[in-house]
């Protein structure tokens, strides 16, 4: 009779809570795919389009009522990083978000359970300087790390 071993720890003790925030979608134009998106499932613009210089994007979160964010992202120049990810899929998901108490412990965390770290915490324009992150973790999946509800280009709520 062989025994089997036992199970990965579910939860790391020491590894900081994580929530998800919201799904970013990589566009070729926001105007586009925030009307579609407005049209067909009912969300709203939360955020004015808002220019990051650092990654080269322009950024738009939109919201609704009982779901999650999604942020649309679309290449601010010809040579960013995102026209090359769009040359090649087309588009759709770039990555998810995940909110957790301190950016920084949040990486160091994932950095110890293996994830790739691609960009280390630095202020993100969309969300008023507050420090995000980018990692790759499981077969591939992008994920951002930040720490603030924050966004920069706030809408009042209708």
């Amino acid at each position: 009779m062989t025994t089997r071993p036992e199970p990965p720890e579910r939860i790391v003790p020491s590894a900081p809570p994580f929530w998800l925030d919201h799904v970013c979608i990589a566009v070729r134009r926001l105007s586009t795919a925030r009307t579609a998106l407005v049209r067909m499932f009912g969300y709203v613009p939360r955020t004015e389009p808002v220019e990051n210089t650092r990654q080269q994007v322009r950024v738009q979160f939109l919201r609704k009522q009982g779901s999650i964010d999604i942020k649309l992202i679309e290449p601010s120049t010809p040579d960013s990083p995102l026209a090359s990810f769009l040359s090649q899929s087309g588009g759709g998901l770039h990555h998810i978000a995940f909110r957790t108490d301190a950016t920084p412990e949040a990486i160091e965390s994932l950095r110890a359970l293996g994830a790739h770290i691609v960009t280390p915490p630095e202020p993100g324009e969309a969300f008023n300087d507050h420090l995000i992150a980018f990692a790759v973790v499981a077969s591939g999946l992008r994920v951002e790390i930040i720490d603030t509800d924050t966004r920069r280009g706030e809408l009042p709520e209708a």
